[in-house]
């Protein structure tokens, strides 16, 4: 049975079970294409016998697709909250089938060749993902940045922070299952849709794969919705927020063992390195890097937690089993520890100054004993008030002990 038709009142009202894909095209001001991409998914439907309906998820368009849709029979879903991301949501809540397939209305993809991503689907993948550069690309099908520059890039940091087995992060045709999209939780509302999506199920560990597709110069005489710099920034910027290992976990890292390995060689006196010399300036410097990159492990780590407590991220063994170990009262201790022993040199530093008769002092001598007090009782007072927002984060998950 093609669904493919426009719904009936008992379809609505009792909204058919035997629907097996449904195909959702975001919609945006796209009357010169719509009607061609749904009578190509007509075609595709009637072709291979597919229990199928088409839906178009209109996100406010004033040219008359809306008219489109429904004179040729597709399902049309009103969607005021604007955006790519917001379209498809609405679009893909509104699906029937057990299978949906998304792709735009501009008549770039061919609607006619899902079958290859449907037989993916009916064979276990929860989501099967386009891949335009093995599929061709025709000529003006795509501006040369995106091709060569911003989607090779933002695939590439994809594999490296998500470990995303796809080739073409934002390919805009692909399908996956209404159960895995569900569990996904998707909330993005713009172009970066795209990049959530293969991203949560990679971290989801779902079933991912990927077919090649054919990418055409769409049909349209206007300039596309995407706009190259500011969308690129959008993808890149949800993979930074998405991945607190990469944004602060490493650098923090970094800057932190910089700074205590600057600091160590320069606590004991100046250091010559050919014709340069690194002295107090140098010793201030790497204090300041020890500070910054404690913060940003700190950040990392409420990030992660408030990820996992939130469900963007899957639960992390390596979390639970160190706050099995690490408590509230550990970290209180920790910080005390640091922050009473911070105050004992600067203590110790005062009272160096009085054995001069609180005159004037050499800044070479005395900053070596000044700065690393300094930043270990600033690190006392971070790891306290960490110790307690951490805690605040987890305080659901806590057990009565009595």
């Amino acid at each position: 049975m093609s669904v493919a038709q426009r719904p009936t009142k008992q379809s609505e009202s009792n909204p058919s079970t035997s629907v097996e894909v449904s195909i959702v095209m975001p919609c945006l001001n796209e009357a010169e294409t719509l009607a061609t991409c749904i009578q190509k998914a007509q075609k595709a439907i009637e072709k291979d016998a597919i229990s199928a309906e088409i839906i178009v998820a209109d996100n406010g368009s004033t040219d008359g697709s809306q008219g489109i849709a429904n004179e040729l029979g597709a399902r049309l879903v009103p969607v005021t909250r604007k955006g790519y991301g917001s379209a498809l949501i609405g679009g893909i809540e509104a699906a029937r089938g057990e299978f949906v397939i998304m792709g735009d209305a501009d008549d770039s993809y061919d609607f006619t060749a899902i079958a290859p991503l449907i037989a993916k689907l009916r064979d276990g993948c929860d989501l099967v993902v386009g891949n335009r550069f093995l599929g061709g690309i025709e000529p003006g099908a795509m501006p040369w940045s995106h091709r060569w520059i911003g989607n090779p890039v933002l695939t590439f940091i994809s594999r490296i922070f998500f470990h995303t087995p796809v080739g073409d992060m934002h390919c805009g045709l692909r399908g996956f299952r209404k159960e895995a999209y569900e569990r996904m939780k998707l909330r993005a509302i713009g172009m970066e849709f795209a990049s959530e999506m293969v991203i949560k199920a990679s971290l989801k560990g779902m079933r991912i794969a990927q077919v090649p597709v054919a990418l055409r110069p769409d049909g349209r005489s206007r300039p596309p919705h995407l706009r190259t710099w500011r969308d690129g920034w959008r993808h890149l910027r949800f993979m930074l927020l998405f991945s607190p290992r990469w944004l602060f976990l490493l650098p923090g890292l970094a800057l932190f063992t910089a700074g205590l390995l600057a600091g160590a060689a320069l606590e004991v006196g100046p250091v010559k390195v050919g014709r340069f010399g690194f002295d107090i300036s140098t010793l201030l410097l790497a204090g300041f890097c020890c500070l910054i990159g404690y913060q940003l492990v700190v950040f990392a780590v409420f990030t992660k937690v408030f990820a996992m407590r939130e469900g963007f991220h899957p639960p992390n063994p390596g979390y639970s089993q160190m706050f099995r170990y690490v408590r509230l009262e550990t970290g209180l201790a920790l910080g005390l520890l640091m922050a009473v022993l911070g105050t004992a040199g600067l203590i110790l530093a005062v009272l160096s100054w009085q054995v001069l008769g609180f005159g004037a002092l050499d800044p070479r001598a005395t900053m070596r004993e000044v700065i690393p007090a300094a930043v270990l009782l600033t690190l006392g007072v971070q790891t306290i008030f960490a110790s307690f927002f951490l805690s605040i984060l987890g305080i659901d998950s806590e057990t009565d002990p009595g």
